[in-house]
């Protein structure tokens, strides 16, 4: 997994291509990721990067807490998060050392990871894209019922995970393989192509597509060495 950056979700719009074709974009915004901690296998068993995004006021953190982000040095932010490294990634980064928009590039695959907008209590048809009951004469009150939900006495109950109404939203998703179309560092504004989960203003984590990566893994052709074809065995007249 590579470093990403934590951002905020600020709203949708379009963009227009040399061709005048019509782009929509999701704007975020990444103020500079703060490294608060580097973990190394030797003292922590595993390789990682941690950061904080974000400002908060002092008054609002806890003893340990405030020891952690004065030991980094850094001002102390609305939260913690931790991105996993492999092999050698992030050897040179320092604590107290920011993370901003140019760490990604125009055109680059990414990963975008939100809390989705909350829809309250929700009916099947819509939590679950049921077809709902018979929309005929006598169809009276059950246009969009559930139908039958058991079975008879044996089992003579429902099983968990049954598809029913119920709270709707607000569950951690990822959007996957997003293009980035535009970076503007002077603003700290990332612009990504389609839609990405979460409301206006909600915390979102931008990463590097981990297919896009596998992908051209795969792509990767080792050379190997190509005999020589064999000589003519010579005919004898």
């Amino acid at each position: 997994m590579a470093i990403g950056l934590v951002g905020r979700k600020c709203g949708m719009t379009r963009i227009f291509t040399d061709a005048g074709e019509s782009v929509p974009v999701t704007v975020v915004e990444v103020l500079p990721n703060r490294v608060t901690q580097v973990k190394s296998v030797e003292h922590d068993g595993y390789v990682a990067v941690q950061v904080t995004f974000g400002a908060r006021r002092p008054q609002l953190l806890s003893k340990a807490a405030a020891g952690h982000f004065a030991k980094a040095k850094v001002e102390p932010g609305r939260g913690l998060i931790e991105f996993r490294l492999n092999g050698k990634d992030g050897a040179d980064l320092k604590l107290g050392s920011e993370l901003k928009v140019d760490l990604f590039s125009e055109g680059q695959a990414v990963d975008v990871t939100g809390v989705t907008i909350g829809k309250g209590y929700a009916g099947v048809i819509k939590r679950h894209h049921f077809a709902g009951g018979m929309a005929s004469h006598g169809a009276s009150l059950t246009h969009r019922t559930p139908g039958s939900i058991g079975q008879r006495q044996t089992p003579g109950r429902v099983f968990p995970g049954k598809r029913m109404s119920g709270h709707m939203g607000v569950v951690r998703r990822t959007t996957e393989n997003l293009r980035v179309v535009g970076v503007d560092v002077p603003r700290n504004l990332l612009l990504i192509r389609g839609a990405v989960p979460g409301s206006k203003g909600g915390n979102v984590v931008v990463r590097a597509s981990v297919k896009a990566a596998r992908r051209a893994a795969r792509k990767v052709v080792v050379p190997h060495k190509v005999a020589a074809p064999a000589k003519a065995a010579a005919t004898k007249k």
